[in-house]
């Protein structure tokens, strides 16, 4: 009989070969990757390039900021139809007559609004002015009157109330451009008594120079300024 020849052995397996889509998932999930990062950096860019730091403010002297809240006093004043003339200054808060200037501090929220640092060299000026003996049959009619001009003339009305009844105050709160400019006003029934204020937005005081090693206070931006009297019918 002729001599069998074993069947040859089989070759070794090879190992598997991982899918191609595996490998495609990969670099699909990589791309995604970069397309993230750079949607990121897009985001940055135009935050960087549309962001007004409040830092960049004008220089602008206080007497000037001084006239533009006084503006805004007199003509609520006017529309409010009080008649009596306050002269400038102050008595007793909450029960006499008022008409002041002062200055309070500029905020930097920075580029995301986190922080709360005040801009050195910045100034607020503030407009306050208060009336006593304001009976209903003023305050009241005034008050509507004031909130329906307000609006028109294209002030945002952050709150309003009318107190009612019950002895509530009656309040109106407005703003304009983001906020930069604000007023507000408040009768209080029970003491009839009114109060009104208007700010102006922030600027630098050009009396101040950075780095000059004196101290500085808002509040030394009013200091050379004084309001007019307050009055019907004034410039």
């Amino acid at each position: 009989m002729p001599e069998q020849t074993p069947p040859a052995a089989a070759p070794p397996a090879s190992p598997s070969t991982p899918p191609a889509a595996s490998g495609t998932g990969s670099r699909g999930l990589g791309c995604l990757g970069c397309a993230g990062l750079v949607f990121v950096a897009v985001v940055a860019l135009f935050i960087q390039l549309t962001w007004d730091s409040p830092r960049d403010l004008p220089r602008t002297a206080p007497g000037e900021m001084a006239r533009r809240a006084v503006r805004h006093s007199q003509e609520a004043y006017d529309v409010l139809g009080f008649t009596r003339t306050v002269p400038p200054g102050a008595g007793r808060i909450g029960v006499d007559a008022q008409n002041t200037l002062d200055a309070g501090d500029c905020y930097d929220g920075g580029l995301l609004g986190l922080e709360d640092e005040t801009i050195d060299g910045a100034y607020r000026m503030g407009h306050d002015w208060a009336l006593d003996d304001v009976p209903a049959s003023q305050a009241v009619p005034g008050l509507r009157r004031l909130h329906r001009r307000l609006q028109e003339d294209g002030w945002e009305v952050s709150s309003y109330r009318e107190g009612g009844k019950d002895g509530q105050d009656w309040s109106l709160f407005v703003q304009r451009d983001g906020g930069d400019e604000r007023m507000s006003f408040t009768w209080f029934p029970d003491r009839r008594y009114f109060t009104g204020g208007a700010t102006a937005p922030c600027a630098y005081d050009p009396g101040w120079t950075e780095g000059d090693g004196e101290t500085w206070f808002p509040s030394d931006a009013a200091a050379s300024v004084s309001p007019p009297a307050l009055g019907p019918g004034r410039p």
